[in-house]
């Protein structure tokens, strides 16, 4: 019997499939497309979020960057399910955002994300201990969950984050990382698919922010957990394998990160920033391309075999 021959859609599926930059199989933790977030204050509407796009696989670890008033703090409110989005579509986990009731919203932050703030006294109730901290969550989210499963996650998770001697200790008998790092396990108590990081090493020294991040990229390989973390620290964005630029309320580079091992076993790390793409074609330039060649206003284009050249007016 022959074979029958393939229709145009089903070729076009096929080359589209081909192309796509996402490896077989992967699928996606967190997907928004032309989100938007407006708040109005004494009758003045901001847009913090002008249509942005994101997407973040299972099991990534990206960082989220920019100026202040850029709108990363907004995006990852919208995320944790703190704050609720204008338009667009969020999806996180297979969760529609946009859709969510109140009782909705309150199951997805109990359950489907963990949520840190950079104030590390925020994090933690101070008249327990870290143990029962981590402990309150599962409490919270099962009542009745049998105490001895929840002991063993208490345990796992704070011998994980090698916090485990101070398990009977109050915040307050903590230093700032020792903090953190039993907040980490908080937000990781009920398994959660994405675990969200605001400036969480804002308060903490060099040396105790770069063991903080450790614990990040720990969570994110052993415990295969979707990290994102927004950050001004550029230590901290230049760790990851993909570091996201947020501005004006849209994505507008990324930089990704590649490890690569040559013949002799020696390990190097290259890096290379992309101008992001939109659906309507739309791009941000850096700021400093811009200056450079005094571009302003308008600029003029044309379609080479293999790029696109931009230059200045040359009207002027």
């Amino acid at each position: 019997m022959s074979t029958p021959t393939p229709s145009l859609e089903e070729l076009r599926r096929k080359a589209l499939a081909a192309a796509a930059p996402r490896t077989v199989g992967a699928e996606l933790a967190i997907s928004c497309e032309r989100l938007v977030r407006i708040f109005s204050t004494d009758g003045i509407e901001v847009q913090a979020l002008q249509g942005l796009d994101l997407t973040v696989d299972r099991g990534d670890l990206v960082a989220l960057v920019g100026a202040s008033g850029s709108g990363k703090s907004t995006l990852l409110n919208v995320l944790a399910g703190l704050d609720a989005p204008t338009a667009g579509t969020a999806t996180v986990d297979g969760q529609d955002l946009l859709a969510m009731t109140a009782k909705d919203r309150l199951r997805y932050r109990r359950e489907v994300v963990g949520f840190i703030w950079q104030q590390t006294a925020r994090n933690l109730l101070p008249f327990l201990t870290a143990e029962q901290n981590v402990a309150l969550p599962m409490q919270l989210r099962s009542g009745h969950r049998a105490a001895k499963r929840r002991r063993g996650r208490v345990t796992e998770l704070l011998e994980a984050l090698d916090i485990g001697e101070l398990a009977h200790r109050r915040p307050a008998q903590l230093s700032g990382g020792q903090q953190q790092r039993v907040a980490i396990a908080v937000a990781l108590a009920n398994e959660p698919a994405v675990l969200l990081a605001d400036e969480p090493t804002g308060e903490l020294d060099t040396d105790t922010a770069a063991g903080i991040f450790d614990a990040f990229r720990t969570v994110n390989r052993e415990l295969a957990t979707t990290v994102v973390i927004v950050t001004h620290d550029p230590m901290v964005a230049g760790e990851v394998r993909r570091t996201v630029a947020i501005r004006d309320g849209r994505t507008s580079s990324e930089v990704l990160r590649r490890t690569r091992i040559d013949e002799h076993g020696t390990e190097t790390v290259s890096e290379r920033e992309y101008v992001m793409l939109d659906r309507t074609g739309r791009v941000q330039l850096p700021a400093a391309f811009l200056t450079a060649l005094g571009m302003q206003h308008r600029v003029a284009a044309d379609l080479a075999t293999d790029h696109i050249q931009l230059r200045p007016d040359d009207t002027a």
